[in-house]
């Protein structure tokens, strides 16, 4: 390999993620010319489907720390799942976001990043279930994907396996929360930049260095 490659590993249902977001966005506003490759982390993939009742409790006071942390805010169509799990019909599972952005990586590779934030805020800011298809539509219109073909992958069996090599990558990079960024310089190097919620200023600098050890 002859550049540096920065990976960002999130999971569409990760609210740190969320709020890690604009950060990730303002890293592709200063770094133009870094090649970013946003893994899907799988964390959320339980063998049965758990409703949104297993975790509401914990979501509820965790979202408020996202918040003070981040400055990002959660939406009342995506609280109100959070705050009244009795009459919600959600089974969160990463698996269907993760298949989503794989089949757009492909479309639109310099792109990865922009798109994992518009799932996250799908979800996060205006409630919709992403295990469900229609979840997705306003995102194809958004970026004039063809639904009939984007609708054909997210149920095919090549991209299913393509969610799931990233899900094991990030288990390889030995990724244990989310989210997470790590810098490969070459074969065998990785420099672990962020893991959890990382300001702004503190992920630049800490790619700057790292950067600069490549060039010396």
């Amino acid at each position: 390999m002859n550049k540096p490659i920065l990976f960002y590993c999130y999971d569409a249902y990760c609210g740190w993620c969320y709020g890690f977001s604009p950060v990730m966005k303002e890293i592709v506003q200063q770094f133009p010319t870094l090649q970013i490759e946003v893994l899907s982390g799988g964390m959320v993939l339980p063998e049965e489907p758990v409703h949104i009742s297993a975790t509401a409790g914990y979501i509820q006071k965790a979202y408020k720390t996202v918040e003070e942390y981040s400055g990002i805010s959660f939406g009342p169509d995506y609280l109100w799942h959070i705050n009244n799990p009795d009459l919600s019909d959600w089974y969160p599972y990463s698996e269907k976001p993760a298949i989503a952005l794989c089949i757009f990586k492909e479309i639109y590779p310099d792109k990865q990043v922009q798109f994992a934030g518009d799932l996250q805020y799908a979800l996060h800011f205006e409630g919709r279930d992403l295990t469900d298809n229609e979840s997705y539509r306003h995102l194809l219109e958004k970026y004039s994907i063809q639904p009939e073909m984007f609708y054909e992958k997210l149920s095919s069996e090549p991209y299913k396996e393509q969610a799931y090599y990233e899900f094991q990558l990030c288990k390889q990079l030995q990724v244990t929360g989310f989210p997470s960024v790590l810098l490969q310089v070459n074969e065998s190097k990785f420099h672990l930049l962020a893991r959890g919620y990382t300001p702004f200023e503190d992920l630049k600098t800490r790619l700057e260095a790292a950067l600069q050890t490549v060039h010396a």
